[in-house]
């Protein structure tokens, strides 16, 4: 027994030396797995909310002028249980948005941003940073804004996506393809069409871009901003793996700004195990951007989040 306990001691002894050695051979953080792993807890925990992307059952695009919504059959919008038969009627106009009543009233229980809904109620879309929430039960509904259509958003906290969440799938933790890049600022930013996955494109303000070395090849990646007060860069990248492991449309990565900030040469840490999918993996209702031309790599980038429905 003795025999037996000094050796389990010498060969954990060894495995702790081996793990400083690789440790300072890599020059990794003392805690970077651990906070990876509990970036990635955080993640599952995110999208299991009531109102994160797996509650999503639905995505309707507004026509000009009145647009009825409720459980029942006539409706402009059909929505499923547990909305009232008639909800109340979606006023689409040149320079506004509204709800109304249906006949009788709103049905007992509705609200909007968690008060009674006046007549004819403002609607704001999510565009505008903070998006009237109309609710009732386990329903919310907001409006978004793409491009020049409005849609209604509908997520139910008790989606059959949401209730049978079953993990999330990734890559184990690799230093190899936590990378530092080479940071070229665009002065001015360059302005980008980038694709979605309605058929439309968007433009992204480009600050410049990000190059680094993987298995000896010299590649670049170009982030964008999504929006101007933002404190990070935001990758969207497919790679070879997105043919058969990782979400085929590509993934998103969000990386701190370089050292030198965004108008000076600089470095910056592109950790590519916090590769996560796009919400468009989980709920066909999400309208993603997805990888602009010079983001899609031909090498593999075998790290990050793996695909969710396999």
């Amino acid at each position: 027994m003795k025999t037996s306990s000094r050796a389990v001691l010498a060969a954990t002894f060894l495995v702790l030396i081996m793990c400083a050695a690789f440790a300072a051979d890599t020059q990794l953080p003392n805690d970077w797995q651990s906070n990876l792993l509990a970036w990635r807890a955080q993640r599952a925990k995110n999208l299991q909310t009531p109102t994160g992307w797996l509650s999503l059952v639905g995505l309707d695009w507004l026509k000009q002028g009145d647009n009825s919504i409720g459980s029942a059959a006539g409706n402009s919008i059909v929505l499923k249980s547990p909305a009232p038969p008639n909800l109340g009627t979606v006023r689409l106009g040149s320079s506004s948005i509204e709800l109304l009543p249906p006949n009788g009233g709103y049905a007992k229980g509705l609200e909007t941003d968690g008060k009674a809904p006046a007549n004819p109620q403002p609607l704001a879309s999510d565009d505008t940073g903070k998006p009237t929430r109309i609710s009732f039960a386990t329903l919310q509904i907001t409006v978004i804004h793409r491009g020049e259509k409005y849609g209604l958003r509908i997520r139910d906290s008790q989606s059959p996506t949401r209730t049978g969440f079953h993990g999330l799938k990734w890559y184990p933790p690799n230093p190899a393809l936590r990378v530092q890049a080479q940071w070229t600022p665009y002065n001015p930013p360059l302005k980008r069409k980038i694709p979605t996955v309605l058929g439309t494109e968007i433009e992204a303000d480009v600050p410049g871009k990000a190059t680094f070395t993987l298995d000896g090849q010299t590649l670049s990646l170009e982030p964008m901003l999504e929006d101007p007060k933002d404190t990070e860069l935001f990758f969207i990248v497919k790679d070879a793996t997105s043919k058969d492991v990782t979400y085929g449309a590509g993934r998103f990565l969000y990386t701190p700004f370089p050292d030198h900030g965004l108008n000076q040469p600089g470095e910056l840490l592109l950790d590519f195990n916090r590769l996560e999918n796009p919400p468009c993996a989980y709920t066909p209702y999400a309208t993603c951007p997805l990888a602009p031309p010079q983001n899609r790599l031909q090498v593999a980038l075998p790290a990050g989040e793996q695909r969710y429905h396999d």
